[in-house]
């Protein structure tokens, strides 16, 4: 359901700063339900609703942004880090460093400045739907706005 009174999580307020369009869904958030349940209540392909994922590598927290239907490939992320090990981050950790509940993380607005690695065939699509920061809130903006509210590196670790 689209949403006119949108809820003022901290990636709001980062949108809205960031002057960007975006539009707001809400959705029947279910515990495990994940990104097809998500892409079920709002109608959309799951490839589109983008997960985001906090792990640990080498006792520093990152954020990987990844399609709905794909996982990340840990081993080539560690590669990547040039780390031995790249794991999910305790839930404890990434909602201490993101300031967001499992299940309601964004990339926008986060409590601690964290590298962000995202898929690069994310960007192959025109809009992406991901979290506004609240579990049950999802929201759809531009590929072409990413870079105009986050760092990132592009990389390809989606299997």
């Amino acid at each position: 359901m689209k949403l006119k009174d949108i809820p003022a999580t901290n990636a709001i307020r980062h949108l809205k700063n960031s002057k960007v369009n975006f539009e707001a869904f809400e959705y029947e958030y279910y515990e495990k339900g994940g990104t097809h349940q998500t892409a079920v209540e709002i109608g959309v392909d799951e490839h589109c609703v983008i997960k985001t994922l906090v792990f640990e590598a080498d006792g520093e927290l990152l954020i990987v942004l990844m399609h709905g239907d794909k996982e990340v490939s840990i081993k080539e992320l560690a590669r990547i880090l040039g780390v031995k090990k790249a794991e999910p981050a305790e839930q404890k950790k990434a909602m201490n460093a993101t300031g967001y509940q499992f299940g309601g993380t964004s990339p926008f607005g986060l409590r601690k400045k964290l590298p962000i690695y995202v898929e690069e065939t994310i960007f192959d699509l025109d809009y992406i739907y991901i979290n506004g920061g609240k579990r049950g809130l999802i929201v759809k903006i531009s590929t072409s706005d990413i870079e105009k509210l986050i760092e990132f590196e592009k990389v390809k670790i989606g299997i």
